[in-house]
């Protein structure tokens, strides 16, 4: 048995398969390792009942994650898991590796995450290109719902939000300036935080305000990231996006991109599945 998982922050995704036959799904809390020690992560692990139930029947793990983007932080997630799952073989990656796997299938492209964080690769056919891009939930994340809710909740405490907005989003949420300013620079998580507010610009995306916020944020990820690093290498090779707010408003993706020039091949909001595809039949 293999075990497939893809991980954000907020959730984590598990597809448990035998033999690329049986598949079993299991949610979890996000694993990032910037947020998560080993404790933590063990923790998470011996409350899933189903994960308990399968531990000594996966013999090999793939985890790709949010923050999981260099050795050190590797190694958190990697000995957390070996000690919960004792007879598998883990293997750990970037949440773009798995980006690429799921789009690319083996072939060089250009692959962007935009959901609850934002990135974007070079994928040369076996591996994803190291950058200096993924600056994360504080400095970076353009477009992802953590960006989205920044800059809804920094336009509702300045007061600048447009009076038919500010009234929506205080009908559908508690909202308390003290309440919100302690969340952010008291509690953990503040990103999380942030990206729930996502159900918001869903139930609203017709609204000309929310439509252009949502567009300005795929544009600025463009601008920012897509366009120099297509740039970079050659400007030829196919654009791949992935991730739920890539997805779930795709059709405001696809018109900023169209404005740009820029040809989307496709947009997966769940890479998980075709990871699975791709892993069981290499097992």
């Amino acid at each position: 048995m293999i075990a497939v998982v893809y991980s954000g922050s907020r959730y984590a995704n598990w597809k448990l398969s035998d033999k690329g036959m049986d598949t079993i799904d299991v949610r979890t809390n996000g694993i990032n390792p910037f947020f998560n020690d080993e404790k933590f992560i063990l923790q998470l692990l011996n409350k899933n009942t189903k994960l308990i139930n399968y531990a000594e029947q996966i013999k090999k793990i793939y985890f790709f994650g949010a923050g999981a983007s260099s050795l050190e932080r590797n190694e958190i997630i990697k000995n957390a898991l070996s000690q919960f799952f004792r007879f598998s073989k883990v293997f750990v990656s970037h949440d773009l590796e798995a980006a690429a796997k799921a789009s690319c299938n083996d072939v060089p492209g250009i692959v962007c995450i935009v959901g609850g964080g934002s990135n974007v690769g070079f994928f040369d056919g076996k591996k994803v290109i190291e950058n200096n891009y993924g600056l994360g939930f504080a400095l970076g994340d353009e477009g992802s719902s953590n960006w989205l809710g920044k800059k809804l909740i920094k336009a509702y405490l300045n007061e600048t939000l447009p009076a038919p907005i500010q009234t929506l989003l205080e009908k559908k949420y508690d909202l308390d300036r003290r309440l919100i300013l302690d969340k952010i620079y008291k509690q953990a998580h503040p990103n999380i935080f942030f990206s729930s507010f996502t159900e918001f610009f869903s139930e609203n995306r017709d609204e000309p305000f929310v439509k252009e916020f949502i567009k300005d944020g795929f544009s600025l990820f463009m601008d920012t990231y897509l366009i120099p690093l297509s740039k970079q290498y050659g400007g030829k090779h196919p654009v791949y996006f992935v991730g739920t707010v890539a997805a779930n408003f795709q059709d405001y993706l696809r018109e900023v991109a169209k404005e740009k020039k820029i040809n989307i091949s496709s947009v997966i909001k769940e890479p998980i599945y075709n990871l699975l595809n791709y892993y069981a039949n290499k097992n």
